[in-house]
């Protein structure tokens, strides 16, 4: 600060303008001088070594969701580690599946209950198929129908490389999809992924009521598979990632292919 009311000179505003370039701040709100980038970083110079009382109670406040994910981190290395693996006699124990054992001993006593539900659930299923085929033959809007495409093929790889024993009590029916008691991939659960993709499509075109409605439909989807013996709870929580996954590459395809045409359009406009 010079003695003239606080004016700086040119050449004191470049030294602060180096310095704050240099200054990077770390993962945990601190700021961190210097850029080791590329260089041997020394015991003494280790980020952690400057770690305060103060970085913590950040990190704790403003970083919370991380901090649980590291308490969940423990808890399951203890959980791992403790917990008496499932002989190879023994049927697979699926969380889902005992939350769902009402559910399941109602539809087994009620076969005409059981393919009620079965239809409803197809009707969604075609609901789902018709939202994304419009979305790219009537509205021109092609990423659903690529995400469903991407999504459907790795399944398929993922299914036929390891394929999980049909859980015991399965319940079919002749009116669920696919139609009848046919065989089927079990990993990833088709029925939840689809209908993330066309959610997320509604959320992008702000449909908001028709998305929550295809959400809640497929809490119930889901909820009917595990009281069915349809899918494992492995196999929805896995399609509800691969929903998100396959929507975010179809994303990343279509706009590779716009960076790629755009530029020759408008060489080709220049030309004319």
């Amino acid at each position: 600060m010079a003695m003239n009311g606080g004016a700086t000179s040119p050449s004191g505003d470049a030294s602060v303008k180096r310095r704050q370039k240099h200054q990077t701040v770390s993962a945990n709100g601190v700021i961190s001088r210097g850029n080791n980038m590329g260089k041997k970083t020394k015991l003494y110079e280790a980020s952690f070594m400057r770690w305060t009382f103060a970085d913590a109670v950040h990190v704790a406040t403003h970083h919370w969701m991380p901090c649980l994910f590291a308490l969940g981190l423990l808890f399951f290395m203890a959980v791992e580690y403790t917990l008496r693996m499932v002989p190879p006699s023994s049927p697979p124990f699926d969380l889902g599946f005992v939350a769902t054992r009402s559910l399941h001993r109602v539809l087994e006593s009620s076969p005409h209950l059981n393919t009620l539900l079965a239809g409803l659930n197809t009707v969604f299923v075609g609901m789902q198929t018709s939202y994304i085929l419009w979305t790219w033959l009537i509205e021109g809007r092609p990423r659903a129908t690529i995400s469903a495409l991407f999504m459907f093929t790795c399944r398929g790889i993922l299914g036929y490389s390891t394929q999980l024993p049909l859980p015991q009590g399965f319940l079919g029916s002749g009116v669920d999809f696919p139609v009848g008691n046919v065989s089927f991939f079990l990993f990833f659960s088709g029925h939840v992924a689809g209908s993330v993709i066309a959610s997320l499509d509604m959320r992008r075109m702000q449909r908001w009521e028709l998305a929550w409605t295809f959400d809640v439909l497929n809490v119930l989807q889901a909820v009917r598979l595990l009281g069915t013996r349809g899918h494992y709870t492995i196999d929805l929580a896995v399609g509800v990632g691969a929903g998100f996954l396959f929507d975010s590459l179809a994303g990343k395809y279509q706009d590779s292919k716009t960076r790629i045409i755009m530029p020759s359009l408008a060489t080709k406009r220049t030309s004319t």
